[in-house]
């Protein structure tokens, strides 16, 4: 017990200093990528890291009220828009995973469940539970994956800004949540997610602070927002706990992973600024937000930074939602072709 505390100290620590070296820099999105790099670092450097599952949904809490305090009857009303969307959503991932299997197969000599696998584009635990009972690589697996999601976490940003500058709400400052508000909404919340989990509903916390959030702000049971000393250390945990996928990984596993993780995530990528520009031509909806909303990392990550960065964040949370349902079927299917 002592030791986890002692870890968890250490990884927080490391996490709060990238973070204000990346917000001194100027970097967008400072307090998940500056974290994400700092205690990455460290790992590598034969640090142990680690983030308790009970600071991380409490954080996975804190983010989904962050998430759901913005969406209003007019915002729901945009919604019209949204099906196209899905839509090519859906072709983007199936393009992504049959691209990523064919290159870790040919060029990097995977096996066949392990390629189709470290191609997933996202629900990293359900995948390496598949790859646990599919007799895949599950260290490779898991490599690829974690390499995946933390250059997305930091090239997702740039990538946004190049873009333009997402739309801001031009007016007064929101109020704040108060405390027995925030008392009352986690509380909530957290029996949300406890079901949500017996449900199997993915990212469970989250959805469920999520779906808090939205059901009290639409009903007008409350109208504030998370004050930013409370979503700020919660953005600073999960730009931590990304780089805690690294601690105890040794340097040859790394560099057998690095280029096949930096592949798929090029690949993954692509496909998604292509989904991005397609669907924003078509429907008018803003490039910014949408390509927060396909880029193919953490639903967790990416919620976040639509905060962060002050996206939609429903819609991204929402696109990535329907990519974790989408995958739970399609890559038990991808699997089950050939033998």
């Amino acid at each position: 017990m002592r030791q986890a505390v002692v870890t968890a100290s250490v990884t927080l620590a490391l996490g709060a200093a990238g973070a204000i070296l990346m917000h001194a820099a100027g970097a967008p999105a400072p307090f998940l990528t500056g974290p994400a790099i700092a205690v990455t670092v460290a790992g590598l450097a034969g640090v142990k890291t680690g983030v308790p599952d009970l600071l991380r949904n409490a954080c996975f809490i804190v983010i989904g009220l962050s998430m759901g305090q913005g969406v209003t009857p007019q915002v729901l009303e945009q919604a019209a828009a949204w099906p196209l969307s899905f839509a090519c959503l859906a072709v983007m991932i199936v393009a992504i995973m049959a691209a990523c299997a064919f290159l870790l197969r040919r060029v990097w000599a995977y096996d066949r469940r392990t390629a189709i696998l470290s191609s997933t584009p996202g629900h990293l635990s359900y995948v390496l539970g598949l790859s646990a009972d599919s007799n895949a690589d599950v260290r490779t697996v898991a490599l690829v994956q974690s390499i995946r999601v933390l250059a997305l976490t930091l090239a997702t940003p740039p990538i946004v800004l190049l873009a333009g500058e997402v739309s801001a709400h031009v007016g007064a400052p929101p109020p704040l949540l108060s405390a027995w508000e925030i008392a009352a909404l986690t509380a909530l919340s957290g029996g949300v997610g406890w079901l949500f989990i017996r449900l199997r509903i993915p990212a469970a916390f989250l959805m469920a602070g999520m779906v808090v959030s939205t059901l009290t702000h639409v009903t007008g049971l409350t109208a504030g927002v998370v004050p930013q000393q409370i979503a700020i250390p919660a953005f600073v945990a999960m730009g931590s706990l990304i780089g805690t996928r690294f601690s105890g990984v040794t340097t040859a596993e790394l560099c057998k992973a690095a280029g096949a993780g930096a592949a798929i995530t090029f690949v993954g990528a692509a496909f998604a600024v292509l989904g991005a520009v397609a669907v924003a031509w078509l429907t008018g909806l803003p490039l910014q937000v949408l390509l927060i909303a396909f880029a193919p990392g953490g639903v967790e990550t990416m919620a976040a930074m639509a905060v962060t960065l002050n996206a939609d964040p429903t819609f991204v949370a929402a696109h990535h939602v329907a990519r974790l349902f989408l995958l739970s079927f399609l890559a038990p299917l991808a699997l089950g072709r050939k033998r």
